[in-house]
């Protein structure tokens, strides 16, 4: 028996509801609340969240010496078509050179890493 389910995976930032207005568009959904934290409900009933994070310091990727703390492995049907998309939205490359891999990394508007992946 499970001692606890998974609630939404909580993303610490310097603004949540830009935030969860990029990847409100990126993975559609709904934004929700303000100020210090703001939760984004995907289509499908899950949610992550976003929460105020003073003096918010970006992971570093890559960086041996540093953790990149987590990244979001996102979905997509096209590569070329998303890598657009989300660039246009205010992603930044962080790897995305080799075009024979089935996944690209980017950088969200505050830094942190996710991976387009046509998996």
């Amino acid at each position: 028996m499970a001692v606890a389910a998974l609630g939404p995976v909580v993303l610490d930032c310097p603004d949540p509801r830009a935030l969860a207005r990029f990847y409100a568009d990126v993975l559609g959904g709904t934004v929700e609340g303000e100020g210090d934290w703001v939760d984004l409900r995907l289509p499908d009933g899950r949610a992550l969240a976003f929460q105020a994070a003073p003096g918010f310091v970006p992971p570093k990727w890559p960086a041996p010496d540093d953790s990149q703390q987590f990244h979001l492995d996102l979905e997509v049907e096209d590569l070329d078509a998303a890598e657009k998309a989300v660039l246009g939205l205010g992603a930044r490359p962080l790897d995305a050179e080799d075009r024979t891999r089935t996944f690209r990394v980017y950088a969200d508007p505050a830094g942190h890493p996710f991976c387009l992946c046509a998996c």
